[in-house]
């Protein structure tokens, strides 16, 4: 058996202030940190002993894995950080406040913005300070044209599914155990590969900050179980926290 864990980042300072994050790199606000920290406790407490790990390249997902990890014993381990596990890039609206997008351009519009598969938010100019072109990390992206204005999940998957097939996919069945810490979106893009989801039905998963997601594989790499660390009441009150975001006050 194949263990495959998704853990999107614990609570950020912008998910606390119902801010579009995207690329923007901001921390862990408290109560991330201890959901990171709580994350690794039930992972331990569950018999995982990972051997590999990713992360995108912001360090809200990096601090989380970190925290898991050390929770674990296993800061040793090797991680591999890559952009394609970074978020959905959110164009112009990254910084701006999900309620006052409500009350701008209406409770639909901003669903559309967040959580469509095709319909990309509206795009940075290349002068924008906001723009990865202008963010030395993105440098080698940036050379291959591949650095982002804007994004809908169709992208975000686009660019994540082929990373799982080279890559995460042959560590996993390398070292049976693999811990994968990003994005709500970039997470939903590897969710609905590995559950055959359609574009219409992936709009309404919502992933909580800070809980672990396990994937269960047979021997030839078929899907068998999946299923969160948590019990029902309390994915449901996060779930839920995270489809209100988007919703008027």
């Amino acid at each position: 058996m194949y263990r495959l864990v998704l853990i999107r980042h614990g609570e950020s300072t912008w998910n606390k202030e119902n801010r579009f994050t995207g690329w923007t790199d901001v921390d862990l606000s408290e109560r991330g940190v201890n959901e990171a920290k709580q994350a690794g406790q039930k992972l331990l407490e569950a018999g995982f002993q990972f051997k590999y790990a990713y992360t995108s390249f912001l360090k809200r997902a990096i601090k989380t894995l970190n925290y898991v990890l050390e929770e674990m014993n296993l800061l040793w381990i090797p991680v591999e950080k890559t952009w394609r596990l970074n978020e959905k890039h959110y164009g112009m609206l990254q910084g701006l406040n999900k309620t006052e997008m409500v009350e701008k351009y209406g409770e639909q519009q901003v669903l559309i913005w967040r959580r469509s598969y095709d319909v990309r938010p509206p795009k940075l100019e290349e002068s924008d300070p906001r723009h990865p072109i202008n963010d030395v990390r993105y440098a080698g992206i940036n050379e291959k044209g591949c650095a982002p204005a804007t994004e809908a999940l169709i992208d975000t998957v686009e660019r994540i599914v082929p990373f799982w097939k080279s890559d995460i996919s042959k560590k996993l069945q390398e070292h049976k155990e693999v811990i994968v810490a990003a994005h709500g979106n970039s997470l939903r893009g590897i969710v609905k590969y590995l559950k055959n989801i359609s574009d219409a039905d992936i709009v309404s998963l919502n992933l909580p900050t800070g809980i672990p997601y396990v994937f269960e594989f047979d021997e030839n790499m078929n899907l068998v179980k999946d299923y969160f660390l948590a019990d029902e009441a309390t994915l449901k009150k996060l779930m839920e926290e995270v489809a209100n975001q988007g919703k008027k006050k």
